[in-house]
């Protein structure tokens, strides 16, 4: 298959950087350069993932990534030229599934692309295991990768998808922070506790009633996370 990915930023030699990176491993690549163009090629084009820059006129990638989890649950990668916590925690918590500051490693850019693409296409794929998961009122099906909580449809990014797919697959089991990344990122874990946190934190928000006090998702101090509740 081969994969759209739209890249954002408003200075066109990043732009022009990244697209001969991506077409250089034979994906193919459109351009934005601000918030507004990205939505508008959005419209458009069936885009599998997105890599978008913060600081941007006219609308910045922040408000273009809230725009876009409106309807679409593609990949989303925040760039920036700030590499400070608070950046990485607004864009994560907006939606967005990763978080690369500039100047970033081209080869380290290419194995994140890789790796979103991956468990997008997955996630998608119809070769899939026709496992069906219900935790009180939980269910997911694997098969056509589809959540519901008490009979309501819950939109889940990739990232949401994969933490609650295994925990419900575990159900009662700790997983660590790290251990959350390499399995739901597929890549070794590294300094990950607060971006797990943040996914764990919206995702609560999609499937608890009360996610200041959540039912399912708990957290065992010290130790890492586990899904509560009655199997049926």
């Amino acid at each position: 298959m081969a994969f759209n990915i739209l890249v954002c930023d408003d200075e066109p030699d990043i732009v022009a950087a990244i697209d001969i990176y991506l077409r250089s491993e034979g994906y193919f690549v459109y351009r934005a350069y601000d918030g507004l163009d990205a939505l508008d090629l959005l419209s458009k084009y069936d885009i599998h993932l997105l890599i978008i820059d913060v600081m941007m006129p006219k609308m910045n990638g922040i408000q273009a990534t809230v725009k876009v989890r409106e309807e679409r649950n593609i990949p989303i990668i925040i760039l920036s030229a700030k590499s400070e916590d608070t950046d990485k925690v607004l864009g994560l918590n907006m939606g967005a599934d990763d978080y690369i500051s500039k100047p970033f490693n081209p080869i380290e850019l290419i194995a994140r692309v890789r790796s979103h693409l991956r468990r997008y296409a997955n996630l998608g794929s119809m070769e899939q295991s026709k496992d069906l998961y219900t935790v009180g009122a939980i269910t997911m099906d694997d098969a056509r990768k589809f959540v519901s909580v008490d009979g309501r449809d819950v939109s889940l990014t990739p990232n949401e998808y994969g933490i609650l797919r295994l925990l419900i697959q575990n159900v009662d089991h700790v997983f660590s922070s790290n251990q959350i990344y390499e399995q739901v990122w597929g890549e070794a874990a590294f300094d990950v506790k607060k971006t797990i946190s943040v996914h764990i934190s919206h995702l609560r928000e999609k499937i608890e009633v009360n996610p200041k006090e959540p039912d399912y998702i708990k957290v065992v101090y010290g130790m890492g996370y586990k899904l509560s509740g009655d199997r049926k």
